[in-house]
């Protein structure tokens, strides 16, 4: 629909691979842009990740790189370069994650973009940023939440866990995509290129606001973090598990009463860790099915839900109503004008860097 391309004739340059780069482009995709990918010979290695058939491209791949052109170019030859430089005359973003100094080397350098395109917005993404005694360090997500500590303060009192799916690749992910259309709106208003520097460990960094001010960084031991019994998972007699999210009197009054427990209302925000509480509360959801408390409490208003595995997601009747799903995936989780999106569903492969060219007309 015609009224949702927001990002209509946006040029999109994605010299990207694995997760960040090309889901952070792939929101501008989603709603417009005219996204091309520009992959290494032999591809993104994501083309294969986490899935088995080697004759066919991972749906993963696909997803992540739906609604663009991807063609592979050799940017350490003369031609390859040849074909970059007429795809950024006429671009108007160009997203790279290379290490620092790999775009200098293959001959792209700030000044060398600066004249090629003077009005070029530059988004370089990276692990650790573009200078620091970290910008050359490789890395990947576990090490970044483990670096901005969002890797200590997760997990049970016990120990740390991975955060699935990677947290600090979708947070940074999401920090380019705002960052690259707030440019693109400044530059709309005034001549002059615009670069970026993303980090995706200080994207994740900027989400530690909680444990680096709030009253305790101590794992499983906040209101937030597991340390409550409102607020918490519970495991059934089935296997299944439950999520409570009462942190509001009247939610956990409501909670209590269902459950004939009238005794744990005034305990509802006694010291944490609430050891002593979770483990009744615990004990009390062991004795009974999923089935049985989805039955009890989804009629209760006490802000709570069963943990659904991937395959249940599907039938659920809020994702159906939405529309939120499709046969390839998550759909774009917003509706527009009334609307949810149409996505693509997969990326156009180009074979030949000859047939690339700008589909879009020129932004006014």
């Amino acid at each position: 629909m015609q009224s949702q391309r927001l990002l209509e004739n946006v040029r999109v340059i994605d010299l990207s691979q694995y997760i960040p780069g090309p889901f952070a482009t792939r929101q501008l995709a989603d709603l417009g842009a005219e996204v091309i990918k520009i992959e290494p010979p032999g591809g993104d290695p994501m083309r294969f990740f986490m899935h088995g058939n080697a004759d066919e491209l991972s749906p993963i791949y696909r997803h992540i790189n739906r609604g663009k052109r991807i063609c592979q170019l050799d940017l350490k030859t003369d031609a390859g370069r040849t074909t970059m430089r007429r795809l950024l005359a006429e671009a108007d973003i160009l997203l790279e994650s290379f290490r620092p100094g790999v775009l200098t080397r293959l001959g792209f350098d700030r000044d060398t973009l600066e004249r090629i395109n003077p009005r070029l917005i530059h988004c370089a993404l990276s692990g650790y940023g573009q200078n620091g005694p970290y910008a050359q360090r490789a890395g990947h997500d576990i090490n970044y939440c483990a670096l901005s500590s969002q890797g200590i303060v997760s997990g049970s009192a016990q120990a740390p866990v991975i955060g699935y799916p990677p947290i600090a690749d979708h947070a940074a992910a999401m920090q380019a995509g705002i960052a690259m259309l707030a440019a693109l709106h400044a530059s709309s208003r005034g001549p002059g290129g615009i670069y970026l520097d993303i980090s995706l460990t200080e994207s994740m960094l900027s989400w530690q606001y909680l444990p680096l001010l709030g009253d305790t960084a101590q794992r499983a031991a906040s209101i937030l973090s597991g340390g409550a019994a409102c607020y918490n998972i519970y495991q059934c007699v089935d296997e299944h598990f439950i999520s409570l999210g009462a942190i509001e009197p009247v939610f956990w009054k409501n909670f209590c009463a269902a459950l004939g427990r009238p005794q744990w209302i005034p305990r509802h925000l006694e010291s944490m860790p609430q050891t002593s509480l979770i483990g009744e509360v615990a004990a009390e959801v062991a004795t009974q099915t999923r089935q049985h408390w989805q039955a009890l409490l989804d009629p209760i208003d006490c802000c709570f839900e069963v943990l659904l595995a991937p395959g249940e997601l599907s039938g659920h009747a809020q994702f159906a109503a939405r529309q939120a799903l499709n046969e390839n995936g998550p759909n774009y989780p917003a509706w527009i004008n009334r609307q949810p999106l149409r996505v693509a569903s997969g990326p156009e492969q180009v074979e030949s860097a000859a047939d690339l060219r700008w589909k879009s007309a020129r932004p006014v």
